[in-house]
């Protein structure tokens, strides 16, 4: 299992899905193995709910950045 590809297909699947990121935000470990579909060693799955957690609030913060360049 390649967790990068993992990691940018969960973040895919969770910030297209408002309830999903309110499911995410309460208990991020049991709604990655509902959106992979597969329990997991909890090693595994902590590898992957920190990368996703990183990306979402990168791609948080890159909207926020390009909001601030366009009034300028």
């Amino acid at each position: 299992m390649d967790i990068k590809e993992q990691i940018t297909s969960t973040v895919e699947k969770i910030t297209k899905d408002k309830t999903l990121m309110d499911q995410f935000q309460k208990d991020p470990i049991k709604t990655v193995e509902k959106v992979m579909g597969v329990d997991l060693p909890d090693d595994t799955v902590k590898k992957i709910v920190d990368g996703v957690k990183s990306k979402i609030n990168v791609d948080k913060v890159s909207d926020a950045l390009g909001g601030i360049k366009k009034l300028f």
